[in-house]
Parts: structure tokens; sequence; C-alpha cells
């Protein structure tokens, strides 16, 4: 959420935002809500001042005995007044509120302007590989090896579900494993494991509530919802607190299951693992100081990076355009792998910087020795990684002619040595 006074004097680049993220906020209406706010809260304010001077001339009068009745009656029809405007600005404020929660964030001075073609490749890491065979794609490979059982996983729960299987459901595990033993041993980041299901709070936090709640799985009849990523969780495990500035920066990793829709006929129309209605991933999140949180982006992406990097995929970092942020973001890298059975660059990570945005709908501050009061830290998360895209990326880039799969070093302790996965 962005602050009032910040809207309120910055109307242009808010017009600006919510054209580059296609929301739909009425601002003239959100500056007008604003500013009778601000009238009744000077004319409530007008009032108990004069409750208070009231009460004060009262006890005056009681002391020195003198007739007070009329100024009782007075102060009577103070409160009334009061009365009746307290409940105006609480439903003043709760439609404000409506509103704040559907503007955007803006975007940091550095993103380039503009949509998607704007998009910059920022740098690349390792050539794609050069096959002498045709190669297969993830799926074809999937099922020659048996280790992914589409069928029984759309027969089980729907489209787009998949159950994993064999040396597989091993090397899904493996992965999300390593993950988290780099960012935990040599990334600094304290591991979690939080709930599947969260609450309306806790989505609105972050920013998926109201927005994208048409993308989300819930719970009929309860006020849960399944997770579209452990950022949620994550992050709202400061919620309603006030941090020592003394602690920051606080890293978390953790690893989840993720439910998305996927709403559109696009997510239906995709075969194999690359846009999925369930997934697992590890995620990074950070809490720091806001005049540190660029520096922590640029090192947050070098940690989803180093796991690329560790399993020898070729990726690149691409620099999102003002167009192509999420609601929340207001700087954001996006690792893409390239995946040569499906001759794509998938995502497999999208690392954020969200600024005080976060912080402002959780209420998560942070107080220094020094600090008259509490001010709200900047929160940054990032994908470390998303494991069903790089389960595709390792098929695809590790095959062999004979269709078998090269298990990458770095994962061979966890595969119990194993150097290959092979049709048995």
């Amino acid at each position: 959420m962005l602050d009032i006074k910040f809207i309120r004097e910055n109307p242009e680049k808010i017009k600006q935002t919510l054209h580059a993220k296609k929301a739909q906020v009425d601002l003239v209406r959100l500056l007008d809500l604003d500013q009778h706010r601000r009238n009744l809260l000077v004319k409530i304010d007008e009032l108990r001042a004069k409750q208070n001077a009231a009460n004060d001339e009262i006890s005056r009068m009681i002391k020195e005995k003198k007739d007070s009745k009329e100024k009782i009656a007075a102060m009577k029809e103070i409160s009334k007044q009061v009365d009746v405007l307290e409940p105006q600005i609480k439903e003043c404020e709760a439609k404000l509120e409506t509103l704040l929660l559907g503007i955007p964030n803006v975007a940091h001075e550095s993103v380039p302007v503009g949509g998607v073609e704007k998009n910059k490749v920022v740098r690349s890491w390792k050539e794609a590989k050069a096959f002498d065979f045709v190669v297969k794609d993830h799926i074809q490979l999937a099922e020659w090896l048996d280790i992914i059982d589409f069928k029984r996983g759309a027969k089980i729960s729907g489209a787009n579900f998949m159950l994993y299987k064999n040396e597989g459901a091993r090397l899904e595990r493996a992965l999300f494993n390593f993950m988290l033993d780099v960012h935990t041993r040599e990334h600094g980041y304290r591991e979690v494991f939080p709930p599947y299901l969260v609450n309306t709070a806790s989505m609105t936090g972050t920013g998926q509530l109201p927005k994208m709640k048409d993308d989300m799985y819930r719970v009929e009849g309860e006020d849960l919802y399944l997770i579209p990523t452990a950022e949620v969780p994550i992050t709202n495990i400061f919620r309603d607190e006030i941090l020592k500035e003394e602690d920051l920066p606080i890293y978390y990793t953790g690893y989840t299951a993720c439910f998305r829709k996927e709403a559109g006929s696009y997510g239906k129309e995709t075969r194999g693992l690359i846009r999925v209605h369930q997934f697992d991933k590890v995620e990074l999140v950070k809490f720091v100081k806001p005049e540190d949180s660029y520096a922590e982006l640029e090192t947050l992406v070098a940690n989803a990076e180093k796991i690329l990097q560790l399993l020898e995929l070729p990726y690149r970092v691409i620099e999102l355009a003002t167009g192509d942020l999420s609601f929340a973001a207001a700087k954001c890298y996006d690792l893409e792998v390239y995946a040569p059975g499906v001759k794509q660059w998938l995502e497999v990570s999208s690392c954020s910087n969200f600024e005080d945005f976060q912080a402002r709908r959780c209420q998560i501050r942070y107080k220094g020795k020094n600090m008259k009061k509490p001010n709200y830290l900047h929160t940054l998360n990032g994908s470390g990684l998303a494991l069903a895209r790089t389960f595709v990326a390792i098929l695809e880039n590790y095959q062999t002619s004979a269709g078998d799969v090269v298990i990458p070093k770095v994962l061979r302790p966890f595969m119990g040595g194993k150097e290959k996965i092979s049709r048995t």
C-alpha cells in the first residue's frame, strides 16, 4: 500500500502507474474521499477541543459552586455532534482503504519505461548446449523414463496436475533439499516451513488480494486460501510487529508447494510442466532497512543465480519494464533458463523489491535507538528456485541420445550417488 500523502502529492505519477500496471482505480474518487476524511478530522478535533475546554470550565464552576447547567447542556450537544461524526469518519476511512488496496506500487526510477518489449537482458550465463541428435521435450523424456504420470495426475485431480513417480519423485525432492542447503549454508538464510493455508489478512498484506482473487484457491466456508507462493506466509511472519533495528536484515528461506488456478485458457491448453496448478518452490524473503534494499535486491538475484550455476544450466537475467512489473513490485529481475526440448526461455525466478509497499499493508515496522518513532522496513523476495520449470530444464539439457538423463553433479549426493536416470 502506498502512503496516502505520497498519492496526494504525486497524482500524475499514480496515474502513470495505474496505466502501466493496468489497474482500475478511481483516483479522483480516492482523492475526494481523502479530502473529505481530512475535513471530518478537522471538525472532530475542533469539537474535542471544545469538549476539553468545557470540561475544564465545568470543573472550575463546580469548585466555585457556580451554576454549570448551561455549560453541561452545551457539552452534551457537542458530544452528540462527535457521536455523529465518528461513524462518518469510519465509513469514509473504510471506503478510502478499499481504494488504496487497489493502487499498485510505483516503479523505481531505474526501471525501464514501457511494456514487455522494453524488458532488458542484463546478463547471460553459459551458452545453450549444442546437441548432435534430435532432442526430446520433457514430456517425451518423462514418459519414456516413467518418472511422471501425466494421465493419472489428471485423473486424480484434473488438467495441469502431475504425478511424479520413481526417480522423478526422487529428483524433485533432491532439488528442493539441495536448494535449501545452499541458501542456508552459503547465503545466510534461516529455514522455515510455513503453513500452506493462509487467511485473508495474509493474502492482502502481500498484495495478492484483492487484485488476484480469481487466481487463488479458496477453502469454501472458511477464511483460508491455498498459498500461491511461500512469499505470503513468510512475509506475514512479522505482520503487525515492530522489529529491532539491530536485528535487521533478516533472511528467510522455505520450501512449499504452491497453488494457482492460472485463470484463462492458456493455463488449460499448456501441456507438461511449464504451467501447472500445483508446483514446488523454494522461496527467499528479506526484511531490510530502506537504505539497503536495492543492494539487497542485487544479492538476492545473485543467490538465485547461484543455484542455476551449480546446476550448470544456461540462463539469462531480465530486468522488467514498468508495464511488466507485478502489482506489488517496485523493481524486479526475472531469471529465465533455456529448455532446448521446447525451445523456450522459462522463468524460474522473479526477484523483487517491494520497498515499503508490503510492509505498510502488513504493518511491519522497525525501531532503532536513535529513531523517534518506528519506520516501515522494506521487503524483498524471490524464487530460489521454482522447481517445475527447473525440472524441465534439467531433463531437456541433460538428456542423452539414448533417452537417458544425466543427473547434475551437485544433485547426485541427494540421489544416492546415482549418475543418470535410465529407462528400466
